[in-house]
């Protein structure tokens, strides 16, 4: 991709409200960039075809390829515990569903991917996985567990069907007593050659995004309980639950999802974290 200086540049923002504070505040386009809304493996899709520059995207994508991206600092969607919205519903027993069936939801790779390390490498799993579309009826009819992300898992999760569900940022932290990161925001290393003061300027608005929804999560609580339902007081629990920094733990948890994820075969190589210097971004 050339991505050219004449035209802003593609930003791709993941349409979950886990990633809303990175992205309340950042205007949807301006002189340097314009942002496109889809669920991650979407994003996924158009960062790798370089349709986009930049994008939030599933942290596995960066780690199949991360010679081609940089990582944007002081960004990220993850968790140190429960996610509340990266679950495992189970219609029988967990031993049971450990050599059984499971339907894996086709809106993300880092959450399909952390769930089989997580059933084969903590419970010594080997059940048969499926993919399809993220509807949890359809997905529970011919197997034995469904995962859902994102909206899809938050409003199942309300519901009353008496299943059991298994959060899967829970249990990486009792695991490994590490955060997970589920998201980055990667920029194609061309994009920031060729394009480095518009990368910049997004930098700087995200990170202003970040830090003003995180220090009132109310306009995002509102703005939840309006278009998905819910309590204020549960979207309060689940932001706040949430972290958005890219800190210590959380870049130490994704290091070891990697290293997991390149002892299961899932990734060729070790993938290691490389940031894009933002020394002369001013929103740090």
């Amino acid at each position: 991709m050339g991505v050219a200086d004449s035209r802003p540049i593609g930003v791709g923002r993941i349409d979950y409200t886990n990633a809303w504070p990175l992205f309340h505040y950042v205007p949807d386009e301006t002189d340097d960039y314009r942002v496109v809304r889809s669920v991650p493996s979407g994003l996924n899709r158009m960062l790798q075809q370089g349709e986009l520059g930049v994008s939030a995207v599933s942290s596995f994508i960066y780690g199949l390829e991360p010679q081609r991206y940089m990582l944007l600092p002081g960004l990220s969607v993850g968790t140190a515990g429960p996610v509340r919205s990266i679950l495992l519903f189970l219609k029988k027993p967990l031993k049971d569903v450990l050599r059984g069936k499971i339907a894996l939801t086709d809106t993300s790779a880092t959450s399909v991917n952390l769930l089989k390390m997580i059933l084969s490498l903590r419970y010594d799993g080997n059940p048969e996985y499926t993919i399809m579309k993220p509807d949890l009826p359809s997905m529970l009819k011919d197997n034995d567990a469904a995962l859902l992300i994102g909206d899809s898992a938050i409003r199942a999760s309300w519901e009353t069907h008496g299943l059991e569900v298994m959060d899967l940022g829970r249990e990486w932290k009792e695991w490994t007593g590490l955060g997970m990161t589920y998201a980055v925001v990667a920029a194609r290393r061309e994009a920031v050659e060729s394009s480095r003061s518009e990368v910049l300027r997004l930098h700087e608005d995200m990170l202003a995004s970040r830090r003003r929804s995180t220090a009132d999560p109310g306009p995002l609580i509102r703005r939840a309980v309006s278009s998905l339902g819910g309590t204020e007081a549960y979207w309060r629990e689940y932001f706040t639950g949430l972290q958005y920094d890219f800190g210590p733990e959380l870049r130490e948890g994704l290091e070891l999802y990697y290293r997991y994820a390149h002892d299961m075969g899932l990734l060729s190589g070790h993938a290691g974290l490389e940031f894009m210097d933002s020394q002369l971004s001013t929103g740090r």
